[in-house]
């Protein structure tokens, strides 16, 4: 029975200075995965400090709300946790979190469109989740690692 950890779970060296300087794939690489940590973190913290908006429940469908223990303000604290993990995850291993990230603005946008009124800001998580998912896709690249690199735990 193999203990290798699977690709997806492995973590993602940051691409070497050399190679981020002639490869445009590293390059953007880095740019997404720097943007899919920080973002979720801040959109995550903002639930519990309130600076974007003082109301995040409104975007919270009330199908979902039916569902999720608690109050809707609860559920937002929720939502803040699970997206400063998956900043974290981003971070650390960004095939996965480029597919945690890409689920969660799925569910985004779903909550969006329930409610109304809000197409607008359901379109450009589509153009996120796009994003996520070129992030994941581009954490499989090997940007100039030896074999020993991508080898992982023998």
């Amino acid at each position: 029975m193999s203990t290798a950890v699977p690709a997806v779970l492995r973590p993602v060296p940051v691409p070497r200075s050399d190679v981020l300087r002639r490869d445009p794939a590293a390059q953007a690489f880095l740019l997404l995965r720097l943007a899919f940590t920080v973002a979720p973190i801040l959109f995550g913290l903002d639930k519990f400090a309130e600076v974007l908006t003082n109301d995040w429940t409104r975007y919270l469908a009330g199908e979902f709300n039916d569902i999720i223990p608690g109050s809707a303000q609860d559920a937002m604290y929720l939502v803040g946790g699970v997206e400063i993990l998956a900043g974290l995850v981003v971070l650390v291993a960004p095939r996965l979190g480029g597919l945690l990230v890409a689920g969660w603005l799925a569910g985004i946008i779903v909550s969006l469109l329930l409610v109304g009124g809000y197409g607008d800001i359901a379109l450009r998580d589509f153009g996120l989740l796009v994003g996520a998912l070129t992030l994941a896709r581009l954490a499989a690249a090997d940007f100039g690692r030896t074999p020993a690199d991508t080898r992982g735990p023998s």
